[in-house]
């Protein structure tokens, strides 16, 4: 194929000399070639045309009326659902190998005889206008802590002009997490946009008493305090928040590569996990900075408190030795029932108060009608009542180990349902009394030397820890004598 670069090093040949054939060989080309481009005077660039015949027979040609009918009633319809109606109605006709052509077609057609299509209009950002906020899950990062997998999300907030970043780590689309996420990142910044832009999220714009799409009080409530003006996308347009859409994919990405260099993939906690992510926005950032004070230098100062990044709920404890905290079910210590206690809530755990004292603090459940039972706090009275065991609405959750579910069935196997609740009741009082992983390391020996896990096989195996002995300590007794020498010595020291 010949290049504008030959014909022009054969039309300079040509000035030179005015040989034909010398010039195309110099050129690269051949004689008839050369005298075609010079009759022509254009370059190949300029000759090329499109094309508009077929070069094989269309195999769609004595059904492609009735497709284009059938497409232009619904424009939505796919082309493999359409070949595969054309196999089943017409069979033998058409071959599996044909769809890749057909699904060409169709493409052709949507170009060029199919409906209008909606047009995005890229938007010009002004600095210190607004900061975008978004949830966006972190399962692709496999991050584990203290090598337990991990399941988080991202709340990430971005200032557009600037692309600005700023992530923390959350478990769920909470009011809370959005609330953290946003102070972290204008707290950051020192400053404040005009505008908070997020999507419909429940989060900030679902009004729990109304069911409308309105911004929730606690949302306004906060948007008030640092000063921003709430904004929000339109439903189910998720385009209109592009910029943070994107960016959950870049902070994904960039954090994928600094774990590669990283070397690994576990971390001691989770707050050393958002010590590392902090550090590897602030190197992001840093990048960014004249664009970034761009931005600051048109923004609000910050001049308000970090409101607390929790909430505080009264529950009273029912009898059930159980507390209900945002429709979840959780379990206290017993001795607690019927008083009034105060929850400390926040993304990740919640606390539990009592005169001013921690009762107990837990990982927090994601979503609802889930319910979280310490065997700890009620096996006492259980062991009491084990009639009560085989239909406990909570029952699952009084087999902390794998282990335990195991002697259980084995139990029951063996001696009959009643007999081996009992003596299962006694095996978990035994493991709260002393120490958990020492019953079940018993479990595991037990069952492993294929014998019957019972009660007093497995309190032979723990060790239960005895009462500390005291010392035995002489009286003390006090010697003044050493005092009256001192001041025998100050005396004579004075007459002297």
């Amino acid at each position: 194929m010949v290049t504008d670069a030959q014909v022009r090093k054969l039309m300079s040949e040509m000035r030179e000399h005015g040989r034909v054939g010398v010039a195309a060989l110099r050129a690269g080309m051949h004689r008839n070639t050369a005298r075609k481009y010079l009759e022509s005077g254009q370059l190949p660039s300029e000759r090329v045309s499109v094309r508009t015949w077929r070069t094989r027979e269309d195999p769609f040609c004595e059904d492609w009326p009735e497709v284009s009918e059938r497409l232009s009633a619904a424009p939505s319809l796919e082309a493999k659902a359409l070949f595969e109606d054309l196999q089943r109605r017409y069979p033998g006709r058409y071959e599996p190998g044909q769809l890749r052509t057909f699904q060409r077609r169709v493409k052709q057609w949507r170009a060029t005889e199919g409906p209008e299509q909606e047009v995005f209009f890229r938007q010009d950002h002004r600095p210190g206008e607004a900061l975008q906020t978004d949830f966006t899950w972190a399962r692709e990062l496999r991050i584990t802590i203290c090598g337990e997998p991990f399941e988080h999300l991202l709340c990430q907030s971005v200032l557009p002009y600037s692309n600005w970043q700023s992530a923390t780590v959350c478990v769920s689309e909470s009011m809370l997490a959005l609330q953290r996420g946003v102070q972290t990142a204008v707290y950051g910044l020192g400053r404040v946009p005009r505008y908070h832009q997020t999507d419909n999220s429940t989060a900030a714009t679902h009004d729990l008493r109304t069911g409308k799409r309105g911004f929730n009080e606690a949302y306004a409530a906060l948007m008030r305090h640092l000063g921003m003006e709430p904004r929000t996308i339109g439903i189910g347009q998720s385009h209109q928040n592009g910029d943070i859409e994107a960016y959950n994919g870049v902070l994904k990405r960039c954090l994928e590569q600094h774990l590669l260099l990283r070397g690994s993939r576990d971390f001691e906690s989770v707050a050393a996990y958002e010590a590392w992510l902090r550090e590897v926005l602030a190197g992001a950032n840093a990048l960014r900075k004249t664009r970034v004070d761009e931005e600051l230098a048109v923004m609000k100062p910050l001049t308000v408190r970090r409101l607390p990044e929790v909430k505080r709920l009264r529950v009273r404890v029912s009898s059930e030795s159980t507390i209900r905290v945002k429709n979840n079910t959780y379990s206290v210590p017993s001795r607690l029932q019927g008083e009034r206690v105060e929850v400390l809530l926040r993304d990740r755990d919640l606390e539990v108060y009592y005169g001013g004292r921690r009762q107990l603090a837990v990982e927090r459940l994601r979503g609802e009608g889930k319910h979280r039972i310490n065997y700890r706090h009620i096996i006492w009275s259980l062991v009491k009542k084990p009639g009560a065991f085989p239909r406990y609405r909570y029952r699952q959750d009084l087999f902390p180990q794998e282990v335990f579910r195991r002697a259980y069935d084995r139990l029951v196997a063996e001696l009959g349902e009643r007999r081996a609740d009992l003596e299962y009741l006694r095996i978990l009082h035994l493991a709260a009394a002393t120490m958990e992983s020492d019953v079940a390391a018993a479990l595991e020996l037990l069952l492993a030397e294929t014998a019957l896990p019972r009660f007093s096989d497995v309190r032979a195996l723990v060790v239960t820890p005895e009462e500390p002995e005291v010392p035995a300590m002489a009286p003390l007794t006090v010697d003044l004598g050493a005092y009256d020498a001192l001041l025998q010595d100050a005396a004579q020291a004075g007459a002297r």
